[in-house]
């Protein structure tokens, strides 16, 4: 039975991506009627089991304890058009520059249906989207993104960068505006009121009070990815594409990720009128850019230097030379990122040393992996090294204060990391698809 509803919602979102493909101008009717037993199941499945509660307090897997009754309730809600997003939860987390990022936590059923509706619309819009958006999307990912600004900027011959970022952006989308974006490819009442629920529902903050959001949608819902890059895809891609490229003189690209973008121009011109418009296009959709985030800058192999670089998710980009004296660009974790990184690990270890190794090592070696699964990208093995070095060293030095007298020296302090199989940090080659623009 569950191979079978796999098939059978398959078909449904090959069907309607194929039409998406083939019919650009067709507005797509009766979605809502999807949101079937079988969709739910499927969507369930793609959750993250281990999410926090929402304001019901309804965890995971004490949803999870009465599935098919939750499912066949939330089915029939749907059905009779009775269905209520409910109340979101505020929580905040620290982010590296000392500010907190905002989350919103949706309750179990409104993750559940919003998976369901995401999928519908990436069904439809993935067939829109321009090559160069690479966040949030299937068999797209940041590493294609990073790898695809270094060989482009490296063998297309651009001379002037314009990294840019767009200011609380997720806080200020305009519900009226998405909702017109929306509208260009459906034509479904009962579905984009749905949305409209889920833009317009009450925030409750960590203090108690609530208040209902009259823009933005909020980060850590499940639907807040694809409608993001829907809103970009017409207030900044299709512009840049359609209007911004076929006024230059020379080539130009962008390289998107979510509201983190780079773009590069072949001329100072082409730079400098893009740099102006780009404020002006985005005030348009009550956008802003981060003005201490975007900047022009000349970037090319004929003026190398360390200190003249640019930050693009989390890597410094700048140009240096190879072994045989030629310009060649390079990338490593950004400094910003690094200390962070550094000092969170600092503080971690000196919180854990006085419990049981067994207990908290296993954790250190899982967020050294994500760390360098993530950054462990050719160019970037200094940095890697480094990292490893201020572990160790924390380590030693803290688990040597955990009593009076010393518990380890350098040979047994490395006999321990071999039993825990904590291992210095290394870059891994990997394949990655690049897209050249």
């Amino acid at each position: 039975m569950g191979e079978e509803r796999s098939i059978l919602i398959a078909y449904t979102l090959n069907a309607i991506a194929f039409k998406a493909q083939t019919h650009p101008k067709h507005r797509f009717q009766n979605l809502y009627g999807q949101l079937n037993t079988d969709l739910l199941y499927q969507s369930w499945g793609q959750l993250n089991k281990q999410a926090k509660p929402g304001i019901d307090g309804i965890t995971m897997p004490a949803y999870e304890d009465s599935l098919p009754e939750n499912i066949r309730r939330l089915s029939w809600a749907l059905k009779q058009k009775c269905y209520r997003a409910n109340d979101i939860k505020r929580v905040y987390i620290p982010k590296s520059n000392g500010k907190q990022r905002p989350l919103g936590l949706p309750t179990v059923d409104d993750k559940l249906v919003q998976q369901s509706v995401s999928q519908l619309l990436q069904g439809i819009w993935e067939q829109d989207f321009v090559r160069h958006s690479y966040g949030y999307r299937p068999h797209k990912s940041a590493h294609q993104a990073v790898h695809s600004l270094t060989l482009n900027l490296q063998f297309k011959g651009y001379g002037y960068v314009v990294e840019a970022d767009i200011k609380g952006f997720f806080d200020n989308i305009d519900h009226n505006w998405l909702m017109r974006m929306l509208k260009q490819r459906i034509d479904d009442k009962a579905l984009l009121s749905l949305i409209k629920q889920w833009l317009k529902a009450r925030i409750k903050e960590p203090r108690g009070a609530f208040n209902k959001p009259t823009s933005g949608s909020p980060q850590g819902g499940i639907i807040s990815p694809v409608l993001a890059n829907i809103y970009l895809h017409y207030a900044l891609d299709l512009w840049f594409e359609k209007r911004v490229k076929p006024s230059l003189r020379g080539r130009a690209m962008m390289i998107r990720y979510a509201d983190d973008f780079v773009c590069a121009f072949q001329y100072a011109q082409d730079a400098e009128y893009f740099y102006q418009a780009l404020p002006t296009r985005l005030q348009r959709f009550n956008l802003d850019v981060a003005k201490e985030k975007t900047s022009l800058m000349r970037f090319s192999r004929f003026h190398p230097s360390c200190k003249r670089q640019f930050v693009f998710l989390g890597f410094a980009f700048y140009w240096g030379k190879d072994t045989g004296g030629q310009p060649r660009l390079r990338r490593r974790t950004a400094a910003k990122k690094q200390r962070s990184t550094l000092n969170e690990l600092y503080r971690w270890i000196k919180a854990k040393r006085s419990q049981k190794l067994n207990i908290w090592l296993p954790q250190l070696k899982r967020k050294l992996r994500g760390f360098s699964h993530y950054f462990g990208l050719p160019d970037n093995s200094r940095s890697l090294a480094k990292v490893s070095a201020f572990v160790l060293h924390s380590l030693y030095k803290w688990l040597n204060r955990r009593s009076g007298r010393r518990s380890y020296n350098w040979r047994s302090f490395k006999e321990m990391l071999i039993y825990f199989q904590i291992e210095p940090l290394r870059v891994r080659k990997r394949v990655i698809e690049v897209d050249w623009y």
